[in-house]
């Protein structure tokens, strides 16, 4: 077993064991509080550029399962207190080890997970390096920035998905990093779905005629992707549409909110949060309370947001969850209601999505 390290950006020190991918690398350090769901967690495209912490203690007890992942594996680093060598699984396709050597991505393990989550929760995420040597200058690890992830992980060429059974709809799906359970869920609801790069315009998007736009996940600061903000002001009002983390952010920003970045993020499947406001579902009941699957850094603030109105809250910091667009035929929330390794309380948020789109189709007299 070869010996490996943890190097913070402000100088501490935690010692490990090397596995996975050979070499070092750095980026930036998040924790992550999901007790499993690590198969999910690895390939979500919104850990791009980032270095992943779990807390719960044993992570790979049931191998890798590639008919489980969300997506293309971008994270830059992988932390965990004891990886499991011997998985047990039927369905299990390869451990933990051998998924992140393919992947080329370098792990740790036997380190002090629970003393580094303190950290974390105390001084806010901070770049961080798994290195065989500790190096001596730290100013190429603390000038380390997230940046270009959206076109780093999106993808190259639009691609179609059928609808299961009958289609009642067709929806473009702009992808900034999207999980794969967003189509899935659109397409077991009877929808045909287009994903698209995030590089297209508002302009190519229209031109397919979707009933409706789904606006996908993605990793970064969202305040980065002028392109994408700037093509969802112009989707915005022309067609229903739905924004899930990222999209929820750049709607925000497309109309002139801001976001902010949190000290340390929600990053787990338990994250709770209340519906305080329906002005556009008002048959929903309000005041309830749902557990919820979040992965992201920044939050939208919704008192700079004057085209929309918050419509779901954090139950545990009051931050915002959720945004109402009731002139724009549009909607948002910043936690992930596809989610596919977690709790299932919000996927009546595609229903809903659904319900805007036969809304508009009943409007035109059924017509496209």
């Amino acid at each position: 077993m070869e010996k490996g390290y943890l190097v913070l950006q402000d100088g501490q020190v935690f010692e490990g064991v090397r596995f996975g991918a050979p070499g070092d690398t750095m980026g930036e350090l998040v924790f992550t509080t999901g007790m499993g769901s690590y198969i999910e967690t690895l390939t979500d495209p919104s850990y791009a550029g980032q270095i992943v912490l779990h807390t719960y203690p044993l992570i790979g007890n049931v191998g890798m399962i590639r008919s489980d992942f969300e997506g293309p594996c971008a994270v830059k680093g992988y932390v965990v207190r004891e990886w499991c060598r011997h998985p047990s699984n039927f369905r299990t396709d390869c451990d933990l080890d051998t998924f992140l050597k393919e992947e080329g991505i370098p792990g740790l393990w036997g380190v002090d997970t629970r003393q580094l989550t303190r950290i974390l929760r105390e001084q806010g995420v901070m770049n961080a390096a798994i290195c065989t040597r500790v190096p001596g200058n730290l100013d190429a690890l603390r000038s380390y920035a997230v940046t270009g992830m959206v076109e780093a992980v999106t993808c190259k060429e639009p691609a179609s998905f059928p609808a299961e059974g009958e289609e009642r709809f067709r929806v473009a799906l702009l992808d900034y990093g999207a999980k794969q359970n967003i189509h899935r869920e659109l397409q077991s609801r009877g929808c045909t779905v287009t994903v698209l790069p995030a590089s297209t315009s508002a302009e190519e998007v229209l031109a397919l005629n979707p009933d409706g736009i789904m606006l996908a996940n993605g990793p970064g600061d969202p305040a980065q992707c002028h392109f994408q903000a700037a093509q969802i002001g112009k989707l915005l009002g022309k067609r229903p549409l739905f924004g899930i983390c990222l999209g929820h952010q750049l709607t925000a920003l497309a109309v002139g909110g801001r976001t902010y970045k949190l000290k340390y993020g929600h990053r787990g499947a338990n994250q709770p949060v209340r519906e305080i406001d329906t002005p556009m579902f008002p048959q929903q009941t309000q005041g309830r309370t749902y557990i919820t699957s979040q992965n992201h850094g920044y939050v939208v603030d919704p008192d700079s947001v004057r085209a929309g109105r918050m419509s779901f809250v954090n139950a545990n910091d009051g931050t915002c969850e959720g945004m109402d667009y009731p002139g724009l035929d549009a909607f948002t929330v910043q936690f992930h209601p596809e989610a596919h390794g977690g709790p299932m309380d919000t996927a009546f948020l595609f229903d809903r999505f659904l319900s805007l789109m036969e809304l508009r189709h009943t409007q035109k007299g059924g017509e496209r």
